[in-house]
């Protein structure tokens, strides 16, 4: 696929610096970077012939030259045109968007066919051209920073995800996907991770490591490691399987040690070996301990912190789940009715099918269960409605609230950092039993700093930031000619903050 990129560079960079200004660097000075992944990983806009592959033939990057000139050396090296477009009124008013359509049209009169035009700004007045584009019958992708209109994002046949952008393209944070209806991959950042506190472990312990205390280290020192997926590997066998330990040495009769041939004894290897299988009675306090503790919540519980009360009742299970390998076969193993498991969402959920809902995703319950959580159903009318035509989160008003409390707490703990502290808000909701996807708690943030909220200034009370995101939502619905009378302005303070007064 023949294919022309177009960088508005002002406009994506004052967007990505909005949002983090080390993310805002990395695009600007790592353009090769994210060229790579351009080529190599986006996905190509429909129809596609199989086999078929992106060949970005023009790449121009139009930019100030007297606000960025800094960053030409960087977008010279990756193979870009550069077209200055310097400011043309008092206001600081660029023809960038003039200079980029004009380039646009001239490439569809010229002899080399393009099937494809990449444009990289959030300017709603690309709109027109789009369209024009597709009446001559060629593909269109487009990544807008910040929250780009309903037309805009309609006349594109591919929209790429800005955080995807970010977190892949940017290589710059996680680059994991967020939890889907799928299973989950194995992560090189864990892994690697492992691998260096498992050799410091040996070489720290006098004799034999037992494999158990081994798994509870891990699990106690590494951020996001849970006992229920391994980092994706599925079981802690697995995970200790894909790692390259030589020279350490690894048997797993009896409940498995692992050690350094070369300062401890074989010998010593299988005195020091725990039995992996437990006694019925400590079955059965783990089955109790289980049906207790669905008794107690008031939503599904992630299977993840089910196998971290588990392990903390037993941490020798840890290495092989009592012979079984996976905490999934361990736990259907087991006598814990009226529980059931749901392994759909990543991770699995343990409840109580007549106490709890378990919804289809791990984010909002969806349109097509409007009763499960929104006991208002004129207000769950109006945000889907909303949520149609801005792409605002349909959560329901519990679990923004809960977000909004979440964002609060993790503030008053930790900096503020974009992608940082989305990861960690995501897990402070799944964690609290009104899980949100990683894309809607980025959506929050972002919707937050676009209104111009500085985290690092405050306020960030719970009260105060539903009132900046109501606020950005009611511009957001003003753009896409949504009227505002009053039912509109109430629904909206309902449906963030319950209404609660500012």
């Amino acid at each position: 696929m023949k294919s022309a990129l177009f960088v508005d560079f002002d406009n994506v960079y004052s967007g990505l610096r909005r949002l983090d200004q080390g993310t805002a660097d990395q695009f600007a000075r790592m353009p090769s970077a994210w060229m790579n992944w351009l080529v190599e990983s986006l996905e190509l806009p429909a129809p596609a012939r199989p086999g078929a592959r992106r060949r970005i033939l023009v790449r121009r990057c139009y930019l100030n030259p007297q606000a960025y000139q800094r960053f030409r050396p960087s977008f010279n090296l990756a193979g870009f045109e550069i077209v200055d477009c310097p400011p043309m009124t008092s206001e600081g008013k660029t023809s960038t968007d003039i200079h980029m359509v004009l380039d646009m049209v001239d490439l569809l009169q010229q002899e080399t066919h393009y099937d494809e035009f990449m444009v990289f700004s959030a300017d709603a007045d690309f709109t027109p051209v789009l369209r024009k584009l597709r009446r001559w019958d060629r593909r269109t992708t487009v990544l807008a920073i910040g929250f780009s209109s309903a037309a805009y994002r309609a006349s594109a046949d591919l929209l790429i995800d800005q955080d995807d952008f970010v977190r892949k393209a940017l290589t710059f944070g996680e680059t994991l996907r967020e939890p889907q209806l799928v299973e989950i991959s194995p992560t090189p950042e864990l892994a690697s991770s492992a691998l260096h506190l498992i050799r410091q472990a040996v070489r720290e312990a006098p004799a034999p490591l037992p494999l158990a205390k081994l798994a509870s280290v891990l699990l106690r020192t590494i951020e996001d490691l849970d006992a229920s997926s391994w980092g994706g590997f599925g079981s802690f066998r697995a995970l200790i399987d894909s790692l390259e330990l030589t020279p350490l040495a690894v048997t797993w009769e009896g409940g498995g040690t692992i050690y350094d041939p070369k300062r401890h004894s074989h010998s010593t290897t299988n005195g020091a070996a725990t039995s992996g299988g437990k006694p019925n009675g400590g079955q059965v306090k783990i089955e109790e301990l289980i049906i207790a503790e669905i008794a107690r919540a008031l939503q599904p519980v992630p299977c993840g912190r089910l196998a971290t009360l588990i392990l903390g009742q037993d941490s020798s299970l840890a290495a092989d789940w009592a012979g079984k390998g996976t905490f999934r076969k361990f736990v259907e193993s087991l006598n814990v009715e009226p529980v059931q498991l749901n392994w759909n969402a990543s991770g699995g959920v343990a409840f109580d099918p007549s106490r709890h809902v378990v919804s289809s995703g791990l984010a909002s319950v969806l349109a097509s269960e409007p009763g499960a959580e929104w006991a208002d159903k004129d207000l769950h009318g109006v945000a889907r409605h909303i949520h149609e035509l801005t792409a605002v989160p349909l959560l329901s008003p519990k679990r923004y609230r809960n977000l909004m409390e979440m964002i609060a707490s993790d503030l008053l703990s930790s900096p503020f950092h974009f992608m940082e502290t989305g990861k960690r808000v995501r897990d402070r909701c799944r964690d609290s039993g009104l899980p949100v996807s990683r894309a809607d708690v980025s959506h929050v943030l972002r919707g937050l700093l676009m209104r111009g909220h500085t985290f690092e200034e405050g306020p960030n009370d719970a009260l105060t930031l539903c009132g900046k995101l109501a606020d950005s939502i009611r511009s957001l619905c003003l753009r896409e000619e949504i009227m505002l009378d009053a039912t509109i302005t109430s629904a909206i303070d309902n449906w963030i903050s319950g209404g609660a007064s500012r």
